[in-house]
């Protein structure tokens, strides 16, 4: 439904988009206007909104729901009359009693549709609101009763109910005035609820924020809101279809401690958006298909691996995945932790995301992709002379011949050294080293901080190289001779490094192609800097602290050698 979102009172009215960028012709209100000349507020707030989005063009189209979530911060969610759940009437009361926006319409099949009048006096294509729920006595039996407001001010219901309605006739003077109900055409009228999910296809809620509430409202939401990225090649991994790359996605725990009153789950909604897409329309970029899925946490406290997900299915998700700025559902769940994860459909698609929760009592949310934690083993002592192996005596062969008698090598001498090796493996795909690699191995591996590697410190660094290349090979699973940007989180992992999404995101755009593939010597040099910079900040972080001072040029100093 294409809503007629501005008509904020029946003195304003919307005129068709003309020319983008510009609010007046000819001294007169292109767009959004009064019928009384001296007011101007609305022009104003549509001028400012058209600012925000980049232009009176990009607010073309839309619909109500999106409108008042723009204009208020709430989330909001949309429920099909016909589908809607039992306890429909008491979650509208409720919403109501919260302060909550609520408008209905009617579908239209056809644009020929738009705004026909029903034979009941109802308007197809058209934002109602609203504006009550209540119920009455009649001869003993309880009517539930909705009352829904025309923003025209004028055109109403016609049928039971309706203002002149005989049924008005069996209720007392004094429970009128307690409905206010009226025989004026104001443009809002009462309708059993029976007749109201009869009539109306689509009801939409917009659930405000306890900060645009006054102190005198009740039941008020909790309300949890996390930002986050999808970032092609570390966090863009897909929904569940891809396997491989859907864990890599966000993941945020949800820890639900309190039930609701008077039942044994607990209620909250879960609202995902897509941020910036009617901005970025004027750019190419169009409103990605979006969604996400809840899984019952196992316990562990870190990020959820692809193995668990090949073994269990989710305990709650959105309902579909659909090209929406906004994706929102209400969901009831037993006390417990939950990992949620939102995703675009497609993987490798690139967005900034905004996820909110609104839970009926406290719950705990924590995004489990921001630590992280390094363990290093250390360095392994090297043998004596005596107690070498046949490789090690080669090594040593090796390296007196490139080194000459002073035993060191340069980070040419040691490219020269390495690539002759590697390239003995068939099972990487391997060009040679890089010097600047060579250049990296020697800051990390050098303790004397001459520029040089001495056998010793040789022998250290090739212990590392043969687990490295072991890892490499390890998590090179589909065996290419190259290593995705997906396998190299888990090869990470499996080094000591456990890295946040941003750090990971950092390390994709650094060290992966434009396929999101690395090459050995992507995957060494990536190592080699993230031990360097572990191991230095270990060094100089005070003692059981998890941050280090440095001035300007301690600073620089680090940032050269690493």
């Amino acid at each position: 439904m294409k809503a007629r979102w501005l008509e904020s009172s029946p003195r304003t009215k919307a005129l068709a988009p003309g020319t983008p960028g510009y609010s007046t012709s000819r001294d007169r209100l292109v767009f959004l206007h009064s019928a009384d000349h001296s007011e101007f507020w609305s022009a104003l707030l549509e001028k400012a909104y058209a600012k925000l989005n980049g232009s009176y063009e990009a607010l073309k189209g839309g619909s109500a729901m999106e409108a008042m979530e723009d204009f208020t911060g709430g989330v909001a969610e949309t429920f099909t009359t016909k589908d809607a759940p039992r306890n429909f009437c008491e979650i509208l009361n409720k919403a109501l009693k919260r302060g909550s926006l609520v408008g209905c319409s009617i579908d239209i099949r056809n644009a020929a549709e738009s705004e026909a009048r029903t034979p009941f006096g109802l308007i197809k294509g058209h934002a109602y609101t609203v504006t009550g729920v209540d119920q009455v006595n009649v001869h003993g039996q309880k009517i539930e009763l909705i009352r829904v407001r025309n923003p025209w001010g004028q055109v109403e219901w016609n049928g039971s109910w309706s203002d002149s309605s005989p049924e008005w006739r069996s209720v007392g003077p004094a429970e009128q005035r307690r409905l206010c109900h009226t025989a004026l055409d104001n443009g809002e009228f009462w309708m059993a609820f029976r007749d109201f999910r009869a009539h109306f296809d689509k009801v939409e809620v917009c659930n405000l924020t306890p900060d645009a509430l006054g102190e005198e409202a009740v039941h008020r939401w909790e309300v949890t809101v996390h930002q986050g990225s999808w970032v092609r090649g570390s966090t863009a991994g897909g929904c569940r279809n891809f396997l491989d790359t859907f864990w890599t996605n966000p993941q945020i725990k949800l820890s639900l401690t309190e039930k609701d009153d008077g039942r044994e789950e607990c209620t909250f909604l879960v609202a995902l958006m897509q941020k910036d897409r009617r901005k970025l329309k004027r750019f190419g970029a169009s409103v990605l298909t979006i969604g996400y899925a809840i899984y019952q946490c196992p316990g562990q406290d870190e990020h959820l691996n692809k193995d668990f997900f090949r073994y269990h299915a989710s305990r709650a998700r959105s309902k579909v995945f659909i090209n929406l700025r906004e994706v929102s559902d209400r969901f009831s769940l037993p006390p417990g932790d939950y990992i949620l994860i939102p995703s675009t459909f497609e993987p490798h698609q690139e967005a900034d995301f905004c996820l909110r929760i609104f839970s009926e009592k406290k719950a705990i949310t924590r995004d489990m992709d921001g630590r992280v934690d390094i363990h290093l083993p250390e360095p392994p002592k090297p043998s004596p002379p005596s107690q070498e192996t046949e490789e090690e005596q080669q090594f040593r062969a090796l390296f007196k011949n490139i080194a000459g008698e002073d035993m060191e090598v340069t980070a040419e001498e040691l490219q020269y050294i390495l690539n002759a090796v590697l390239q003995k493996k068939k099972n990487i795909k391997f060009k040679k080293l890089s010097l600047i690699s060579c250049k990296n191995i020697i800051s990390l591996m050098d303790t004397s901080g001459n520029g040089k590697l001495e056998f010793r410190e040789f022998k250290a660094f090739w212990e590392k190289l043969k687990m490295w290349t072991n890892l490499f090979l390890q998590f090179d699973a589909d065996e290419s001779g190259t290593m995705s940007s997906y396998e190299l989180r888990t090869a990470l992992k499996a080094a000591g490094f456990q890295l946040s999404s941003p750090l990971l995101q950092q390390i994709v755009l650094r060290c992966a192609d434009q396929e999101l593939h690395l090459g050995f010597d992507d995957f060494l040099n990536c190592l080699v800097r993230l031990e360097n910079a572990s191991r230095v900040f270990q060094a100089l972080r005070t003692k059981n602290k998890e941050f280090i001072h440095l001035n300007i040029n301690e600073f620089i100093i680090l940032t050269m050698n690493i």
